[in-house]
């Protein structure tokens, strides 16, 4: 194939062959022609696919590393979000437990209070009960050592040489019919009385004072014991039988006047079980005080008539004071009964016999 230098084409010079070649170069020229632009559209159409699949890439790759970002961030919100659980939950608790020691702390508060009211109060009492103490306790130096304020008439001095101490005091108080009068007349219409009236006789009302001066007048350390007698021997206060009583306790001193004031004097008189109630007190008595108006009308029984003569009241009084505890001394109070005449002188003998004493008052006393 040489390269054959063109020569000038004259249209008129042109043969059926030239024409021919220069149809079929024009045909291949246009070929080539279009085939470059093909290419070129074709490289530019791979070259803008290349540049889209680089962006596109790109775009995955930044897409991916956004999802691991994202993944990342949603791990760590996640872990936040249960922290932030837990941290609730903590706080929750905490809230709770708050909530228990406030209620807790309102119950102590309110606790304390009442503890504080009722200190006051209790405090309030002691003041209360300092002064009222305090006001007895100037009452009682003011009358002295006696237990009972008794507030009589005149400035004389009665029962001299009484003897009224002792660590376990007895008071026998004779509760007979025989109580109710001086007279044995006047004891038979006063006797048939209703409880009432025999408990406002004169000789019953004297011996009721008499009981209440030895009480008033005993030691204030003393104890002591009441008890009534005729028939029958029992303790005034009921319920403290084979018991002593404090002489300092205003509350027992009362309940024991209280309950002797409740006495009316009945039936005959038996000093035997009077002296028998006296040898069966454990601790024995280290004194007795005998409060009567003569000898007794029976002995250990029931006497079998309605009379007694002297000789066996005084029989009955010689029985008696074998019921005696050993040592203890007895002083008595005798109250004057007419037809009773060897009343004076047993009663002296018992008081001189036991180292105690023996007196008859005057009628105003005490």
């Amino acid at each position: 194939s040489r390269i054959m230098r063109p020569r000038p084409i004259s249209p008129f010079s042109l043969s059926f062959l030239d024409i021919m070649f220069c149809g079929f170069g024009a045909v291949v020229l246009l070929v080539l022609i279009l085939n470059t632009d093909t290419v070129k559209a074709r490289n530019q159409t791979f070259a803008d696919l290349r540049a889209e699949a680089v962006r596109l890439e790109r775009e995955r790759l930044n897409g991916e590393q956004d999802l691991v970002e994202l993944r990342n961030s949603l791990q760590a919100s996640e872990r936040e979000l249960v922290q932030t659980q837990g941290e609730a939950e903590r706080v929750r608790r905490l809230l709770s437990e708050l909530e228990v020691a406030r209620a807790a702390l309102d119950r102590e508060t309110l606790a304390r209070r009442e503890h504080a009211n009722r200190l006051k109060t209790d405090l309030r009492q002691l003041e209360e009960d300092q002064q009222r103490l305090g006001a007895e306790l100037a009452a009682e130096r003011e009358q002295g050592q006696q237990v009972l304020e008794i507030v009589g008439q005149g400035d004389r001095q009665y029962l001299t040489g009484l003897k009224l101490g002792g660590k376990r005091v007895l008071i026998l108080l004779d509760a007979s019919a025989s109580m109710l009068d001086e007279t044995i007349v006047n004891v038979i219409r006063r006797r048939n009385l209703e409880p009432a009236q025999r408990r406002g006789a004169p000789k019953w009302r004297r011996a009721l004072a008499s009981t209440e001066w030895l009480i008033a007048n005993l030691p204030p350390d003393a104890r002591f014991q009441l008890y009534r007698f005729n028939t029958q021997a029992e303790p005034v206060l009921k319920g403290s039988a084979g018991s002593w009583l404090k002489a300092s306790d205003p509350r027992q001193v009362d309940a024991a006047l209280r309950a002797l004031e409740q006495v009316a004097p009945e039936d005959g008189t038996s000093l035997y079980k009077a002296f028998a109630t006296a040898d069966r007190l454990e601790p024995k008595p280290d004194n007795i005080l005998l409060i009567t108006d003569g000898l007794p009308t029976q002995g250990k029984g029931t006497p079998w008539g309605s009379k007694v003569s002297g000789e066996k009241r005084l029989k009955h009084f010689t029985d008696a004071l074998k019921q005696l505890p050993k040592g203890v001394p007895v002083n008595t109070i005798l109250l004057p009964m007419e037809g009773d005449p060897y009343a004076a002188a047993a009663f002296w003998q018992l008081a001189q016999s036991s180292r105690g004493s023996f007196l008859t008052p005057a009628r105003d006393w005490p």
